[in-house]
């Protein structure tokens, strides 16, 4: 007979991995549901004693759990959570292969999942700043900030590369720490030009493609007491009419200051020393803090016509800066002086004359010339001259602006023996001032005219030779005094010079109008004494006396001179 033998299947074989460790590498960021591995186990059972099954081990880190998940049936590994290098760059996972029998059994593999960087995080800027504010006056190399930039990713996305704009007056010094850097001042400030500067940091990776990040640094400049005060107009003019009203303003200065605050405040003072007494300064004040200028007295034109004084403009800076400021006063004229007669004036001092001339004189005939004079200038002192309450039939005529007064025609026997003429001599001033003069004329028989003018001749003869008598002294005194100054010249040069040999030569170049001039030999030089004219061709020697001068020697010397 036939004996079939059915052998039945027990389990008694383990699930067996194709490999003990599986590694493999991806890149983070995956997307989920990303297949990443499968494992394979294999069991020689039958039914059921061979059906394998795969799950992770109870004993792994959570992250393992929340990142990857592993198919019960076929042992595909997939991505269920967010894969980052930055968090974790390998995970390690223990995977169980397990039969379906009732009493199944085990066996174990590794796991390795490597993760490689990308590129996906920008770089980190982290600012300590020492001061916001920086002065003007900072030195290059001032440092301003600590500047700290970090980047996640390794490798060439990891490094870090930072810039400034062009032109800005700042730069980066790297720190001996990796990534740290200083951010410094690299040439002078100035905040009158620039008063905030907002730099753009920018911070690049080195990785494809690369990402960068950016950060704006507000910087405040100071100010410091670096400009002094300026006046935006030197010198100054003043036009100021005379017979002004005591401590009224008369002007206002003004400067301008570019800093700021304290640095601006600018206070005016007037300059004075000991060379300013009694000068248009010492009555003139300036209010400190606005520059109107009040003069303290009335001026007169006829007194004082120009000045010139100095304000000085300092700021409230610390050192403070000052300059200051030339202004020039012109007073201006006024119709304030009435002309005065000059002429005809009495012994009393009234202006009045008396006249006489001939009864046969013709028309044409000078009589007098009223002689006047106006303090003012311009049309203030202009002066013009007429006659005041005459006739028609009067004899005498008035030059309207030489105040000479002549006959209209030849005198009759029906004319009276004596006229009196009133002149008005008045100014051209807007509101004009005048004086009146009288003159008597006299009409006499040219035997009683020529007496007359004798006594006058005699009178004048004597006032004249009192005067030539008063001229001929001074004259006098006038040459004594220049003889003996020039002695005593020739006895100083004498005992100055050791060697000297006095010779008188020939005046060659002197031109003056003195009558003689005397010349001599000291050494090798020839001096003249002369007054107050010289030859052209004449030369002041160096270190001599002011009045001495050297000729040049056109005569050839001899040799054993």
């Amino acid at each position: 007979m036939n004996i079939t033998i059915v052998v039945l299947d027990t389990n008694d074989n383990r699930p067996m991995f194709s490999k003990d460790v599986y590694s493999v590498t991806i890149t983070e960021n995956l997307s989920l549901g990303s297949l990443i591995l499968q494992v394979n186990a294999t069991d020689a059972d039958l039914g059921l004693n061979g059906e394998v099954q795969y799950s992770f081990v109870s004993n792994l880190k959570r992250k393992v759990y929340d990142t990857f998940e592993i198919d019960r049936n076929t042992g595909e590994i997939r991505v269920i959570g967010d894969v980052d290098y930055e968090d974790t760059e390998v995970y390690r996972a223990d995977v169980t292969a397990s039969d379906s029998a009732e009493s199944p059994m085990t066996t174990n593999c590794r796991v390795i999942i490597k993760v490689t960087d990308i590129n996906d995080n920008k770089p980190e800027i982290e600012v300590t700043s020492l001061s916001n504010l920086i002065p003007e006056d900072s030195k290059p190399g001032t440092v301003i900030s600590l500047i700290s930039v970090t980047d996640k990713d390794s490798g060439a996305n990891g490094k870090i590369v930072c810039s400034l704009p062009d032109g800005t007056p700042f730069e980066l010094k790297p720190s001996f720490q990796e990534n740290m850097y200083s951010l410094v001042t690299k040439r002078a400030l100035d905040r009158e030009m620039i008063t905030h500067y907002d730099i753009l940091l920018t911070v690049t990776d080195l990785g494809q493609p690369p990402l960068s990040s950016v950060k704006t640094l507000s910087i405040d400049v100071s100010d410091v007491n670096d400009n002094k005060p300026e006046f935006p107009q030197n010198p100054l003019e003043i036009f100021l009419l005379e017979n002004n009203s005591p401590g009224a303003s008369i002007f206002s200065v003004s400067a301008l200051d570019k800093d700021i605050n304290d640095n601006a405040v600018i206070s005016y003072h007037i300059i004075r020393d000991d060379k300013t007494k009694g000068d248009l300064a010492s009555f003139l004040n300036v209010n400190s803090e606005t520059g109107a200028i009040y003069a303290l007295k009335s001026f007169d034109f006829e007194m004082v016509k120009t000045g010139q004084f100095h304000v000085l403009a300092t700021d409230s800076g610390s050192p403070s800066l000052s300059s200051n400021v030339t202004v020039n006063v012109f007073i201006l004229d006024q119709n304030d002086n009435v002309p005065v007669i000059l002429y005809p004036v009495s012994a009393n001092g009234s202006a009045e004359g008396v006249e006489e001339i001939p009864r046969n004189v013709n028309a044409g005939h000078l009589v007098t010339k009223v002689r006047a004079y106006d303090a003012d200038i311009g049309y203030n002192g202009w002066l013009l001259f007429s006659l005041q309450e005459v006739s028609d039939h009067s004899p005498f005529s008035l030059d309207r602006y030489t105040g000479q007064i002549r006959t209209l025609r030849s005198f009759t026997e029906t004319d009276e023996a004596q006229h009196k003429l009133l002149i008005l001599v008045k100014d051209n001033g807007n509101v004009s001032l005048s004086a009146t003069a009288t003159v008597i004329v006299k009409v006499v028989e040219p035997k009683e005219a020529f007496a007359a003018s004798d006594v006058k001749h005699t009178v004048k003869d004597e006032e004249e030779n009192d005067v030539t008598f008063y001229l001929i002294i001074t004259l006098g005194s006038v040459s004594v005094l220049f003889v003996i100054s020039i002695i005593v010249l020739i006895v100083m040069q004498c005992s100055k010079s050791t060697d000297y040999s006095s010779k008188y030569l020939q005046d060659t170049n002197y031109d003056g109008t003195l009558c003689h001039s005397i010349q001599y030999r000291s050494g090798d030089k020839r001096y003249m004494l002369v007054g107050p004219r010289m030859s052209i061709g004449s030369t002041i020697a160096p270190g001599s006396n002011r009045n001495t001068l050297v000729i040049p020697d056109r005569r050839r010397r001899d040799s054993g001179e």
